[in-house]
């Protein structure tokens, strides 16, 4: 089963805390990178260590892949959850609807996800 990881993991693993569920998975190679995450890590580094070290992190990693009708999906998403009184930012919107796409578990620490999945089949781990 494949499972996405958002950003909120990825700093937490990049500031070495372990994340068993995402390292098993990264071992089994089902973790799939939605490419705004890469963006978010990105843009929080400050130094060219940081950068490779993300780099190196991700670069074994699956990238998801994200045609215009992905990014049609997730502004219906998004347009839907806002009918529904939940707003969701684009790269959370990204993210969900990357686990969406290929009925995957997205990894988070962020509680938009447990809102999206009250209004969608996004199925979130236990």
């Amino acid at each position: 089963m494949a499972v996405i990881v958002d950003s909120s993991v990825w700093v937490d693993i990049l500031a070495g805390q372990e994340v068993t569920d995402v390292e098993n998975a990264m071992a089994e190679g089902s973790v799939v990178l939605p490419p705004l995450v890469v963006a978010e890590l990105l843009s929080g580094t400050n130094t060219p260590a940081d950068r490779a070290a993300i780099g190196e992190l991700l670069q074994d990693i699956r990238l998801h892949d994200t045609p215009l009708e992905h990014w049609m999906r997730a502004g219906e998403l998004r347009r839907m959850l806002r009918s529904q009184g939940v707003n969701v930012s684009i790269p959370d919107a990204h993210v969900a609807q990357c686990a969406l796409d290929m009925n995957a578990i997205p990894f988070s620490r962020d509680e938009i996800f447990v809102r999206i999945a009250r209004h969608t089949s996004l199925r979130l781990a236990r």
